[in-house]
């Protein structure tokens, strides 16, 4: 595997302690097996046995390790075992004497001293005898003061006397602690490989276990990715990496190394290595490879057949030489490469020529029906073959295939493919194809895909294609089908002008068109919160569906007019959205279905009523699994509330479980949305990734504004950067004010945040620095006020989430001014403050944040000398940290105290010195320690010492804290 620089072994922990625990190298498990381990070539097995070998040198053992090599016929026998021989020559001479004189056949193997008269290819049967009793006597000798672990890699190029050795090693037990181990490559195991039928063997022998390295897994493979990127990649990079290395460590160095984007050419270097397998082919086999190879990543043996023209028993022969050397693997319905870069590799290095001539071969034969397949091959083998014509009909028809299925990334694709053909010139006709019917099939396919962004602009493209004289129908069609789009991202334009432009484009005809139409700006109105406009175009577009018979559409509209009760008492809303859901599964309306889902489970959520949230958002989820539209509207929105519900309640593994990194590459906004909800788990857990890539999705997506911003200002506050939290704060105000509305009401969850992390960073901080945060909280402090009125002016609900981001927001002013000294308020204000946060999150159900408020009430309640309670409510905090693997709060109340109060707590009366008075008072205007020194002409070591003798004294874990608890007890003037 690739070592990255960090030098980190990624992906193989598990791996790594079954191999310890095998062989015994840690010393709770005791030894019971010798290992052969297997794998891919660049799958990471000497990576692995690398991070092997440092573990059993860490727990005092020896290692020594030799290498076969690709010398083919002309191995010198017995190689890896000379090369061990030699190392342990030079680092235990004299016991390496002492064997060689007790064992002379030891002397042959000893390098330099190798005979190069043939002596060695006829020894007799004693000879052999005698210099395997004497590898063994050796080995048993050095075992002797410590274990010994002997490591012989690439058994797969081994000579035939290395095996025998092998075989001899294994069978034959030792006295002392030996154990071995093997490696060898599977894919080089052809089928007349001599080291395929010793494997078999080894494995019977009693204490060898054979352990298969599998590739990594996706998320290991990312990490790989992070540790080895010199630049940033980009999401669909770097899950294009993922998709195409298959878990092959060496795959991944080689595609980071070249910054290769997915669906490029191999880089050279590994194009090179991967090609070399196809030296071991006769030229017949090449070329049925390289036919295979255009063949896409499976290929069926009737349609391999067609196209190479040979006869079947010719054809069987040359595809088994490629199966037997790993160069193609069998299974239904045919072959693939063993490794798709393989593939790729060779289809890269095919000449223009061969390759137009193949991909002809392959659509006459599908095309004809000499051979069965699909209307995608045959839409890319035509395409590739320049036969356009059936290229274009060949791709409308496999996007609607995978419409069908529920394929809507492959629809997607073969849908624009079509719309690319309708631009070239050198296409004969194309009056029999509607244009915006395509594109508004391939805008719903990149949709369903969770990439509305792209909908939209494809849209506004093809709209510019049709240009003003296209008739109405097909304008307002598409019109009608950009907004809904638009309702989804964070556009620059209305949605609801264009929808409104697209009705009125249709006048009043009664057609299915003007019905849908209808049904889309009631939609988008709703959505906009324009409900009497959205309820009287709504009820248009029921009476005309009814009419037309059209159940679907029915099931939408009602969807639409339930949700429109929201602003009414809840059991009505609830009720209204029941009987939605219920009409659409009836009808069969799956969509409305899943938004009637959505819905419910905002009603609930929104209450903080988790049980029932989770029932509707797991049944809008499933409805768009079944689709296979996972990341569609409405299906992405109840994963995405699914994960916020689990990371809330503290259900964390589950969150993560369910958030996890998919290796397919996902839409960039769907990765920014899963990963936020990820990182806010990681990081408080003392993890994390790099996010520095989402700034970028800010202004697509709103929702990943808020909650990066709310990490930024976060990791900012920890590393006592106030300007950094003020400038991430400043930043997604400008963004989502902008894209969304100036007083949106997350607003006052990112001031709660912004106030947290200047009170985090007002200890290191000068007095006049905190002077300037007491100004700048006041305005955070406005700002989450100013949201909260301004829902209540407009008669919106403001639920347990704003009450509980309120509460907070009032408790940390109060925090920093009882901190600085600055129109602090009384002790009591400040504790019901606190307390009030953890009733509210509590209320909320946010049991992290529950945990955080107590931890702060606790040091609060320390600071006034209230030991019994501060420790309760430490411990709490502790209890909950510890139940969710919460590292950073742990370590937060492990520096603050809060869970030790029972033996430190702080004395009701404490007595200062003349000088530790002095120098608290100095503190409390800002000074560091070395200012204060050297205005008391003190060294600043001294000073170091009075302010720790303070802290004690107040039971302070800070000196911003000190001085607090200084003021409360008069202590300072």
């Amino acid at each position: 595997m690739a070592l990255p620089e960090a030098g980190r072994l990624i992906g193989r922990d598990a791996e790594l302690a079954e191999l310890c625990s095998r062989l015994g190298v840690r010393p709770s498990s005791p030894r019971h097996s010798n290992l052969l381990l297997a794998g891919d070539a660049g799958v990471g097995k000497t990576r692995l046995l690398t991070a092997l070998r440092d573990a059993a040198v860490a727990e005092g053992w020896q290692v020594y390790a030799g290498y076969c090599l690709d010398f083919g016929e002309g191995a010198p026998p017995y190689l890896p075992f000379s090369e061990v021989i030699g190392r342990l020559a030079a680092d235990l001479p004299e016991m390496v004497d002492a064997v060689v004189a007790a064992h002379p056949a030891l002397g042959r193997l000893r390098p330099g001293r190798r005979l190069l008269d043939g002596a060695q290819a006829g020894e007799s049967a004693l000879d052999r005898g005698a210099l395997f009793e004497a590898v063994h006597a050796l080995l048993e000798a050095v075992a002797e003061p410590a274990p010994l672990l002997l490591v012989i890699e690439d058994l797969h190029w081994a000579d035939q006397s290395t095996r025998d050795m092998i075989s001899f090693l294994l069978a034959r037990p030792f006295v002392g602690d030996v154990a071995l181990v093997g490696s060898y490559r599977t894919d080089d195991l052809h089928r007349r490989h001599p080291l395929r039928t010793q494997v078999a063997e080894w494995a019977r022998v009693r204490g060898v276990h054979r352990t298969v390295l599998q590739p990594l897994a996706p998320v290991a493979v990312r990490e790989l990715v992070r540790d080895l990127q010199t630049t940033e990649l980009t999401e669909w990079d770097v899950s294009g990496i993922v998709a195409r290395a298959e878990g092959n460590a060496f795959f991944v160095e080689e595609l980071v190394g070249a910054a290769t984007a997915p669906g490029g050419r191999v880089p050279d270097d590994l194009a090179g290595v991967l090609l070399v397998r196809l030296d071991r082919l006769d030229e017949q086999g090449r070329e049925i490879v390289r036919a295979a190879s255009a063949g896409g990543r499976q290929v069926s043996h009737a349609l391999l057949a067609a196209v190479s023209g040979l006869p079947e028993e010719e054809l069987e022969e040359t595809l088994r030489q490629a199966v037997d050397l790993h160069v193609l693997v069998t299974g239904p319905p045919g072959y693939s490469f063993r490794h798709a870069l393989l593939g790729e590799a060779v289809y890269d290095d095919l000449l223009p020529g061969e390759r137009t001539r193949i991909h002809a071969a392959y659509a006459e034969a599908l095309g004809s029906g000499r051979a069965r397949g699909t209307a995608a091959e045959l839409a890319r083998h035509a395409r590739a073959a320049m036969d356009y014509e059936t290229a274009l009909r060949a791709s409308i028809q496999a996007g609607d295939d995978a419409s069908t299925v529920g394929g809507p990334d492959e629809a997607a694709h073969h849908y624009t493919q079509a719309l690319e053909l309708l631009a070239d010139p050198r296409l004969a006709t194309t009056a029999d194809v509607d244009r915006s019917r395509l594109a508004v099939a391939a805008a719903e396919a990149l949709s369903a895909s969770g990439r509305p962004g792209r909908a939209a602009a494809l849209l506004r493209d093809q709209l510019a294609v049709l240009g003003p004289d296209a008739s109405p129908q097909a304008r307002a069609r598409m019109l009608s089908a950009r907004a809904q789009a638009m309702m989804v991202i964070e556009p620059d334009e209305d949605p609801a002008a264009i929808s409104a432009e697209a009705l009125r484009l249709l006048g009043d005809e009664a057609t299915g068109l003007r019905a849908q139409v209808l049904a889309v700006h009631a939609h988008i109105l709703a959505s906009l919160g324009r409900s009497d406009e959205a309820q009287a175009v709504g009820l248009d577009a029921l009476a005309l569906a009814e009419r037309l018979d059209r159940s679907r559409l029915v099931s939408e509209v009602v969807t639409t007019l339930s949700a429109l009760k929201r602003s009414g008492p809840k059991e009505v809303v609830r009720a209204a959205l029941l009987d939605a859901v219920e009409h659409a599964q009836r009808a069969g309306a799956a969509p409305a279905e899943m938004r009637g889902c959505y819905l419910l489970g905002r009603s609930f959520a929104e209450y903080a009523e988790y049980d029932e949230a989770v029932h509707w958002f797991g049944r809008g989820r499933r409805i768009g699994g079944e689709l296979g539209t996972p990341f569609a509207p409405y299906a992405l929105e109840c994963l995405w509330q699914l994960g916020w519900i689990l990371v809330v309640t503290g259900r964390w593994d589950e969150a993560l479980e369910l958030l996890e990194e998919r290796p397919a590459p996902a839409p960039a906004i769907v990765h920014g949305l899963l990963q936020v909800l990820r990182e806010d788990v990681l990081r408080a857990r003392g993890g994390g990734t790099d996010l520095s890539g989402l700034r970028a999705l800010w202004e697509e997506e709103g929702l990943i504004a808020v909650h990066d911003a709310g990490l930024l200002m976060d990791a900012a506050a920890r590393a006592g950067d106030p300007d950094g939290v003020l400038a991430a704060y400043d930043d997604v105000i400008e963004v989502v004010g902008r894209i969304w509305h100036p007083w949106f009401g997350a607003r006052a969850r990112l001031a709660a945040t912004a106030l947290a992390g200047l009170v985090r960073c007002c200890e290191d901080s000068t007095r006049e620095r905190r002077a300037e945060m007491v100004v700048r909280a006041e305005q955070l402090h406005a700002d989450g006020l100013a949201v909260r009125d301004r829902v209540a002016t407009g008669g919106d609900f403001w639920g347990p989430e704003g009450q509980a981001w309120v509460q907070r927001l009032d408790a940390e002013m109060l925090r920093l001014r009882w901190l600085v000294g600055e129109d602090p308020p009384t002790h009591a204000e400040l504790v019901a403050a606190w307390r009030g946060t953890v009733e509210r999150y509590q209320a909320l159900g946010d049991v992290h944040r529950t945990a955080q408020a107590q931890a702060v009430l606790a040091g609060i309640l320390r600071a006034a000398g209230q030991v019994a309670e501060a420790r309760a409510e430490g411990d709490l905090a502790r209890a909950t940290a510890e139940r969710l693997g919460a590292r950073v709060l742990l370590e937060d109340l492990r520096r603050s105290g809060a869970t030790r109060v029972a033996t430190r707590g702080a004395p009701s009366s404490v007595e200062l010195t003349a000088r530790e008075r002095e120098i608290l008072g100095l503190v409390a205007q800002g000074g560091s320690n070395g200012e204060i020194g050297r205005r008391l002409f003190i060294s600043t070591k001294t000073v170091s010492v009075h302010v720790s003798n303070v802290l004690a004294k107040l039971g302070a874990a800070s000196r911003t804290e000190a001085v607090a608890i200084a003021r409360r007890r008069g202590l300072l003037e």
